[in-house]
């Protein structure tokens, strides 16, 4: 976890802006400096925030040795221009794209983002926004339905109902209302927004337009590639968009299948499984891997499926592929192969109303014009640095050039690549900076909730064997907890893994009453490099939900020789 950036300020070089320069930095000491950064810290460096005014002026930036590595990069992939429309401009306008716009702005640079699609990318559009909208529809029905809770808390209710298109018009209109909201803050802050497909021509140069039309020009000093991802559909799988979906689909809810088979059991499977069975469905998960829910932690995901699968009308194959799905036609059902997933044996064949197709996300980079800078894409995903960097075919990195979100594979999350453009516009402005990835939460928000931030306990474990340190765990009940009581939600469980010599927090996963919100506190934890042994110091209000998080590191045991102090955070 220990991991630091050493920077040189012996030396300076100038580095030209369009529109914004600096003086100096407000410091400068003679000698290599070493820094820790973390999370989106701002003052990273030590120093204040930076007026508009700042970026009239002339720069000094200290630079480590790197700078030659890019220019070698720049020389090989042609000249740039001399001028430019704009200081920044983002390919793509999903929830990363906007994140590195909106930070743009507040930095004082002129600010482009090109959107071939519409505004709000996956998240808004088709995915974790409608489907939160349809994933509130099925807490209230599971609670409505549920006679055993309803009738704990002393409340009559008659058999619950829904109206199809009703749900489906809710999930349309949140996504339709957040993406005026994007749209709207982009332009009342100025930010112009350019529709068409965007397209890298060279170093700072992309065109962008629609089919039919004439295309456009634009240059920029720095372009960041957010284009996100679209849903991977494994080989021999048939897509009718009816019978045979994949998540862009099922958002629309189109019809409630009585028999539908899901294929994967990672976030995007189970949140749909939620759903689902809500409304009335059964499910069955094929998974390729030998137990379900692979990306969690053991011991979360053993509940989990205790307490979201067994109870409910859901059954499932392990260890097996969907070799080939075949979209219902002529009054024939949808049918899929099962072979084993090791011998590629055939193992049985299922017949269902529909199939849903959730193996992951693929990234969207086809026609950025990649290989007009000698950018090879691996998997499919544009390969940067720790900085989001991008780096060409002959491991140079592409000068002015950054990818986040999706399209660069670090972590497929919305809020992620959010971050990372932050993360970027902090470089681009003076102030380097490093996000600390095993800082950001995920969650997954079935019902109860699932929430994660940094190693699950085999990670970590084996990273312990490796650097040589021991790792501890801690546990805490939801059934303990008075506000979880309360609302009769005392199944859940909160897990901290630490290091008891240092009291640092490896990790962190909740399984219960509204984990995803839970979690922040212990991700802020990571990405401010706070020990255990200071955060359990914190006071929380007395009866909420905070408290399972109160108790938890409480009931760490760290050694007692070590210091209480702070460290500074720590970059990965």
């Amino acid at each position: 976890m220990q991991s630091s950036f050493s920077l040189s300020c012996s030396q300076a070089t100038t580095v030209p802006r369009s529109n914004y320069t600096f003086d100096s930095l407000p410091f400068a000491p003679s000698k290599p400096i070493n820094l820790r950064f973390c999370g989106l810290r701002r003052e990273a460096l030590g120093f204040s925030s930076l007026s508009r005014s700042h970026f009239r002026r002339g720069l000094q930036l200290h630079t480590p040795t790197r700078s030659k590595r890019i220019s070698a990069s720049l020389v090989d992939n042609g000249s740039p221009p001399k001028s430019f429309d704009y200081d920044l401009i983002i390919i793509g306008a999903g929830v990363g794209g906007h994140g590195a716009a909106l930070h743009a702005v507040e930095k004082g640079l002129k600010t482009a983002i090109i959107e071939g699609d519409v505004v709000g990318g996956t998240c808004v559009n088709r995915g974790c926004v409608p489907s939160k909208a349809l994933l509130a529809v099925s807490g209230r029905m599971r609670e409505l339905q549920s006679e055993h809770h309803m009738k704990a808390l002393g409340l009559q209710v008659s058999a619950a109902g829904y109206d199809r298109q009703g749900v489906a018009d809710h999930a349309n209109n949140l996504a339709s209302k957040i993406r005026n909201n994007l749209t709207n803050s982009l332009k009342a802050l100025g930010v112009d927004i350019l529709t068409g497909v965007g397209t890298i021509l060279g170093p700072q140069k992309v065109k962008y337009g629609k089919a039919g039309f004439p295309d456009n020009i634009v240059t920029a000093k720095d372009i960041i590639i957010a284009t996100g991802s679209v849903p991977f559909v494994p080989k021999g799988v048939e897509v009718d968009g009816k019978t045979v979906i994949t998540s862009d689909h099922a958002l629309k809810l189109e019809f409630v299948p009585d028999w539908i088979v899901i294929v994967g059991s990672g976030y995007i499977g189970l949140e749909f499984s939620d759903v689902y069975t809500a409304l009335g469905s059964e499910v069955t998960f094929v998974e390729a891997l030998d137990q379900l829910m692979p990306g969690f932690d053991p011991e979360i995901g053993k509940l989990a499926q205790r307490v979201l699968i067994n109870p409910r009308k859901i059954d499932y194959h392990t260890g097996v592929f969907a070799s080939k799905i075949t979209p219902a036609k002529d009054g024939k059902p949808v049918t899929i192969e099962l072979i084993d997933a090791k011998t590629k044996e055939q193992k049985d064949t299922l017949e269902v109303d529909a199939a849903l197709i959730a193996t992951g996300r693929a990234p969207f980079t086809n026609g950025l014009g990649l290989e007009n800078i000698n950018v090879v894409t691996q998997r499919g995903f544009v390969p940067v640095d720790e900085r989001m960097r991008v780096i060409d075919a002959d491991g140079n990195l592409v000068p002015h050039l950054y990818c986040i979100g999706d399209a660069n594979g670090k972590m497929m999350l919305a809020h992620a690549a959010s971050a990372q453009g932050i993360s970027v516009v902090e470089q681009i402005t003076g102030r380097d900076h490093v996000l600390n990835h095993l800082s950001i939460p995920a969650a997954c928000f079935t019902h109860p909730e699932i929430s994660m931030v940094g190693l699950t306990e085999p990670q970590a474990r084996e990273k312990g064997e490796t650097e040589a340190f021991e790792v501890s765990v801690a546990k805490t009940s939801f059934k303990a907890n008075t506000k979880a009581l309360a609302e009769n939600e005392g199944e859940g469980l909160a897990k901290l893994i630490y290091r008891p010599d240092t009291g640092e927090i490896l990790g962190v996963h909740i399984f219960g009453l509204h984990a995803a919100d839970l979690i922040h506190e212990a991700s802020n934890a990571i990405a401010l490099g706070t020990r255990i042994q200071d955060i359990k110091f914190a006071v929380h209000a007395h009866p909420t939900l905070s408290e399972v998080l109160d108790e938890l590191f409480k009931s760490a045991k760290v050694e007692a020789h070590v210091s209480s102090q702070v460290s500074e955070p720590v970059a990965v």
